[in-house]
């Protein structure tokens, strides 16, 4: 078996020295965790046995309340109602989370900014030693921003959904983008680069156009952020696909969605410091919203554990429960036999699947690596068609 391991780790070591220099070694470099990664995933197809927990991010939902009514969410209304943990909890959480080898935690909900101790959570996390951000719709930010830029918080990850009237309708909140420009707006100004923010963009049916991008894109250049895609989801407990799955893809969708990621791959390589994904990841998304829980790529969650408002603590966003912070401390939960078998069972994808961690999921599969790489090579050498906006698709 030893024998097996080794030629696996040749392989990997083997193709991505010369799929690099095929296709252009800048494009396929791979940072230290996507090497390891790469290399892990590959022997794991012969030693099953090598997946095992490695606790390195934490993802806590502090609280489920909500001050917009999001048409694809449920918190604030039917998932976890009015559940919200305690400072004492989230304290002892993060204690046993930072001995147990955690290294970043994100903060989110919910509406984290809703939460009392927010600058009292970010400020003990950080003081561990943890990597802290914090998930927000950016409403509130800019009024809350002094408080938390005191408590140490330097960077904001900020759900965007369009511009405008496109925002408020998928909100449901009448002026809410007005705010939510002002707010981050004041941020800028205030204090400029040292507060790091990313627009994470939600790719659905009405935003599938090349318009919302560039709206996007223009907001994000405007307020120096970078911009994560992501995935309209189909198997998170706490989303939904809207009314009549009027948020979700359909398989006459693709053209739509190829066409958006040519684009998407022609600003990677103009401006390739705003978009966080890497080429092959970008390729690989009309597959994964077409073909949703078809698409069995080995998962990497092993490497993370998700906490819920109330208290509930799993590997991962979708499932793979481990226990409950109100019964026992997550020290009791952490490297027990639940904890290595739901990490063999996320990586052979042995759930209800999603597309959580796409990007890196494709870069760290050997197989998804070769197909995509290929894929991406066809797509920017053939001349795709602007697509218009999918039909139908508008919530405005």
């Amino acid at each position: 078996m030893k024998i097996k391991s080794h030629r696996s780790a040749f392989f990997v070591k083997r193709f991505v020295k010369s799929f690099g220099k095929k296709l252009g070694a800048e494009r396929f470099l791979l940072n230290g965790d996507v090497k390891l990664g790469l290399l892990r995933h590959s022997v794991a197809h012969v030693l099953p046995g090598i997946i095992q927990p490695q606790p390195r991010n934490l993802t806590v939902a502090i609280t489920a309340y909500c001050n917009l009514r999001c048409v694809g969410c449920r918190y604030g209304r039917d998932f976890m109602p009015g559940a919200q943990l305690s400072w004492s909890l989230v304290r002892d959480l993060l204690l046993d989370a930072q001995r147990g080898g955690f290294e970043s935690v994100r903060l989110y909900g919910g509406e984290p900014l809703l939460h009392p101790n927010l600058p009292q959570i970010a400020a003990y996390a950080l003081g561990l030693g943890m990597s802290t951000y914090v998930t927000t719709n950016g409403i509130l930010l800019g009024e809350k921003i002094d408080e938390l830029y005191a408590a140490g918080l330097r960077n904001f990850t900020i759900g965007f959904y369009g511009v405008g009237g496109h925002y408020d309708a998928y909100v449901q909140r009448k002026d809410r983008f007005v705010q939510l420009r002002k707010s981050i707006a004041l941020v800028r100004g205030r204090y400029g680069m040292e507060i790091g923010l990313q627009m994470n963009w939600l790719l659905m049916r009405p935003s599938c156009n090349l318009e919302a991008l560039e709206e996007a894109w223009r907001f994000a250049e405007q307020y120096k952020m970078q911009i994560q895609v992501d995935l309209i989801h189909y198997s998170l407990p706490y989303f939904t696909e809207g009314p009549e799955r009027c948020l979700q893809f359909r398989v006459e969708d693709r053209a739509a969605i190829e066409s958006l990621v040519v684009e998407l791959i022609r600003l990677k390589r103009r401006r390739p410091e705003m978009l966080k994904h890497s080429e092959i990841g970008l390729a690989s998304i009309p597959d994964w919203l077409i073909k949703g829980p078809d698409m069995r790529i080995p998962c990497d969650k092993y490497q993370m554990l998700w906490v819920g408002a109330d208290g509930t603590v799993q590997l991962c966003y979708v499932t793979f429960r481990l226990g409950n912070l109100h019964e026992k401390r997550l020290s009791e939960m952490l490297f027990g036999p639940e904890h290595k078998s739901a990490a063999r069972d996320a990586y052979a994808v042995r759930c209800p699947n999603c597309h959580c961690g796409y990007d890196q999921r494709v870069q760290k599969d050997l197989s998804a690596r070769l197909r995509y790489s290929t894929e991406l090579v066809t797509i920017t050498q053939s001349d795709v068609p602007v697509t218009q906006p999918v039909a139908g698709a508008t919530l405005a």
